[in-house]
């Protein structure tokens, strides 16, 4: 069994319907205090593209070849290229951007299945 934490209880809690204004707005402060947080952490990444994209092709899908070649065409134009940061064509387009000395940055996201973190990249 999963160890729940105090997160993860509060979105239950919060999911499950109104509860007073003060447990509320508690929630809805933290919730604006983490947006705010992460915006500070991608503040200085530039303008960037972000690629979608599914973890389950390889290097030999033409998916991956285009992915990766597209990623290096937008990263020679100066934009920053995200991803989140998994395999399959979120790898395909950091690597696009390494391979011409651009800028990459996969942003991990916890899922309860299928995504394990890899790697987050900073190049340039």
């Amino acid at each position: 069994m999963q160890h729940k934490t105090q997160t993860d209880i509060s979105e239950i809690q919060f999911l499950e319907g109104p509860q007073s204004r003060f447990t509320e707005l508690k929630f809805i402060l933290a919730t604006l205090f983490e947006l705010i947080r992460c915006f500070r952490k991608l503040y200085n990444i530039g303008p960037c593209i972000t690629f979608f994209g599914s973890a389950r092709f390889n290097e030999d899908h033409p998916y991956y070849d285009f992915t990766r070649k597209a990623a290096g065409e937008y990263a020679k134009l100066g934009f920053t290229i995200m991803t989140g940061g998994g395999p399959g064509l979120m790898e395909a387009a950091n690597r696009g951007a390494k391979e011409v000395g651009g800028k990459s940055v996969g942003c991990n996201i916890k899922l309860p299945v299928d995504q394990m973190p890899i790697l987050i990249l900073i190049n340039g």
